[in-house]
């Protein structure tokens, strides 16, 4: 039969191709890796951000007054949105409302102020490690200074009016969680440290200003009713310490091994169940939203709270669970938000999950390439700022790059 010109064609091809194919073939495959390249994934993402915070000036408490806050402006205030004023008696307490929208008027610009702050600083420290580009480090120093070094405008070191009902005088336990974002400030610190943008007092005096914050939590009652709560309230007291104890340090490691004692003996007993879940976390409204969130901070204590000679990432009671069960128990719902067993979230439930820093640090300390394979997939940022509130940890980059040790000038060495 004679030979077509089509026919020659599509044979010659098929012998052209068929080594590359061959070779494809025989070639071994990337293997999964429990480690990826985390620079290389959010380089562009954090330049993207970096550079749009260039511009954003800081915005300390001083310019966001309050007439009904009990505390000086120096002072964080914040109330609850779901409790209004009686309109039968507009000097009784405000009274809790569940079943309507938020409250308007309640004053919340100081939570959304210290949530920017918490987006501007990693975000652009992030993009000083990569680059070197003193810009960088310099818009982030400038936020430092307005919030916690300059007189005018400096933040008080503690939380006491935060989520305040009205006309009362004090802030409640709940109002701890809304500095929960001062944790991934804290883990910046180090990474400006050779950037000149901020002088060694200046440095000094940021350490010392955590310092003092980390007094007011072990010793406001406030703080301790916030410490004790067997929910992400108590969770979020614990990654507050453990970040400013972790920044201090090479100065003084007490306050870590403290802070480790309590993660072993009180938070694991008080917060996990055999099954690995988080039972009161499931009786919130947002249940979903609210365990992924008490899991990525969980992760970040373990993280901070781990040495070379001991890693409570393997820590667990003799009759309950650890993070290593946990985390094993809510992969599945990471993987598919379908096969959560329990009430969908009242908002925001088809929004979730974003990209869990939990699921990469577990990877890298269990050795669990499904996990960092789905966190690569999952979306970085949260759509919207309500569940910015939520994600406390955005730059993952500052959590797994081991920065150059630092010890401010003047910090007698630890006993």
């Amino acid at each position: 039969m004679a030979v077509t010109r089509r026919t020659f064609c599509s044979q010659a091809a098929t012998l052209l191709l068929s080594p590359s194919l061959l070779r494809s073939q025989t070639q071994p495959q990337p293997k999964p890796t429990a480690r990826p390249d985390v620079a290389a994934i959010d380089h562009d993402r954090i330049l993207a951000q970096a550079n749009r915070y260039l511009t954003q000036p800081p915005v300390p408490l001083t310019t966001l007054l309050c007439p009904r806050s009990p505390g000086t402006p120096h002072d964080f205030y914040s109330e609850p949105e779901d409790f209004f004023p009686d309109p039968a008696n507009p000097t009784a307490s405000w009274v809790q409302h569940t079943d309507t929208t938020p409250n308007p008027d309640a004053f919340t610009a100081h939570r959304d102020a210290l949530l920017n702050l918490s987006l501007y600083v990693p975000a652009l420290t992030a993009a000083y490690l990569f680059t070197t580009d003193p810009r960088y480090a310099q818009q982030a120093a400038a936020h430092l200074r307005a919030w916690f070094l300059t007189p005018a405008t400096s933040m008080t070191p503690s939380l006491q009016y935060a989520q305040t009902i009205p006309p009362a005088k004090n802030g409640r336990l709940e109002g701890v969680v809304e500095a929960v974002h001062l944790a991934e400030v804290v883990q910046s610190l180090p990474f400006l440290t050779n950037s000149e943008a901020l002088t060694s007092e200046e440095l000094t005096a940021l350490t010392k200003w955590f310092t003092a914050y980390l007094d007011w939590l072990n010793t406001s009652r406030m703080a301790g009713l916030a410490r004790d709560n067997k929910s992400h309230h108590g969770t979020s007291w614990l990654l507050q310490a453990s970040a400013i104890a972790h920044l201090t340090q090479p100065a003084d490691d007490r306050p870590l091994t403290t802070l480790r004692h309590q993660y072993k003996t009180s938070t694991l007993r008080a917060q996990i169940v055999a099954d690995g879940t988080f039972p009161h976390e499931l009786t919130t409204p947002n249940p979903y939203r609210n365990t992924l969130f008490n899991l990525d901070m969980l992760a970040a204590i373990c993280l901070l709270l781990s040495t070379r000679f001991e890693s409570v990432w393997e820590y667990e009671l003799q009759d309950g669970p650890g993070m290593h069960t946990v985390i094993a128990r809510l992969y599945p719902y990471l993987l598919n938000r379908g096969t959560w067993p329990y009430r969908a979230d009242v908002t925001y439930f088809t929004s979730l999950p974003i990209r869990p820093p939990s699921l990469l640090f577990a990877a890298r300390v269990y050795d669990r390439p499904e996990y960092a394979a789905l966190w690569k997939t999952l979306p970085p940022d949260p759509p919207n700022a309500e569940l910015q509130r939520t994600f406390p940890i955005r730059q993952p980059i500052l959590w797994t790059t081991r920065p150059k040790p630092w010890l401010p000038p003047g910090t007698p060495a630890k006993n």
